[in-house]
């Protein structure tokens, strides 16, 4: 039997994760098959019937607009993932000791420390002032994030405030203030911060790319601080080009997506402690992505 992990979202056809995984398991002589499955919200319940009833699957990875939902959808959640009620990975466990029965289907999120490991290498100040751009699942993870790196609190700017429920349930979970602005409010904020985490789509953020110019002229024209960037395609993104060309840190989308990738594979295989450094460099060479220390 051919064991089976995908990565769920619409739109999906973008996604690098597949080229992640496969490179994973191929180094790991593990036989998984890693696909990419467009589901939309409406679908998601029947699509998980059918994954319940065929036992070949080990993993699925879950990307946006898929993480909230995904929490009605497993038997257990775990770690911080249970704080949030944003789901990005759903691990298959076996219901017994021995391995057999109907597996269990449990929900972790790796995400965040995706972020924590991608900030922390580009260097970030012990208490940051933190700007995290985008109201979804991924901000939610953003929110937790930021908790760890010692932010002492968060500005979240949304195309939408009253779409941020995930975010402001997150902060009060891990007991960070939260303020949630317009995003039309975002560029002096984004200008004068020690981090700024944008979880928007694709072009979402060009327009505050424009902005930011102009707040730049009035912070001194430079900028300090380190920019995480979630979108990586296109690459680079406007807003990551105009805080490098003012002299910031910018960490691509892709660095986020790698170090949640190597948890994810973690779960998917049952192994423990730390994927080898060998696995982690064909993951790397898979994407593009800078080869790190982990």
């Amino acid at each position: 039997m051919t064991l089976r992990a995908a990565v769920l979202g619409h739109p999906i056809s973008h996604s690098k994760s597949p080229a992640l995984h496969r490179a994973a398991y191929a180094k790991l002589g593990v036989e998984v098959a890693y696909d990419a499955v467009d589901v939309t919200e409406d679908a998601l319940p029947a699509f998980m019937v059918g994954v319940r009833g065929d036992d070949s699957w080990r993993g699925l990875s879950v990307t946006m607009p898929l993480k909230a939902a995904m929490a009605a959808e497993v038997d257990d959640i775990r770690g911080v993932a249970r704080q949030l009620g944003v789901i990005n990975t759903v691990a298959f466990e076996p219901a017994d000791a021995a391995g057999g029965g109907r597996a269990r289907l449990v929900g972790y999120n790796t995400d965040v420390a995706g972020i924590v490991n991608a900030v922390r290498y580009a260097g970030v100040a012990a208490e940051p002032s933190a700007v995290v751009l985008g109201g979804g699942g991924t901000a939610a993870a953003a929110v937790a994030a930021l908790k760890e790196l010692g932010a002492p609190s968060v500005v979240l700017y949304a195309r939408d405030v009253g779409r941020a429920a995930e975010a402001r349930t997150a902060a009060a979970a891990v007991g960070l203030p939260l303020q949630v602005l317009p995003l039309t409010a975002a560029a002096p904020a984004v200008a004068a911060a020690d981090v700024v985490i944008s979880t928007l789509p694709p072009r979402a953020a060009d327009g505050l790319a424009k902005e930011l110019a102009t707040a730049l002229d009035a912070n001194g024209g430079a900028v300090a601080g380190v920019l995480l960037d979630v979108a990586y395609d296109p690459w680079p993104s406007r807003i990551a080009a105009a805080w490098a060309d003012a002299g910031g840190r910018v960490v691509p989308g892709l660095e986020m997506l790698l170090y949640q990738a190597v948890e994810q594979v973690r779960h998917f295989t049952g192994l423990e402690g730390p994927l080898p450094a060998e696995v982690i460099d064909v993951m790397c060479d898979a994407v593009g992505a800078p080869r790190r220390v982990f």
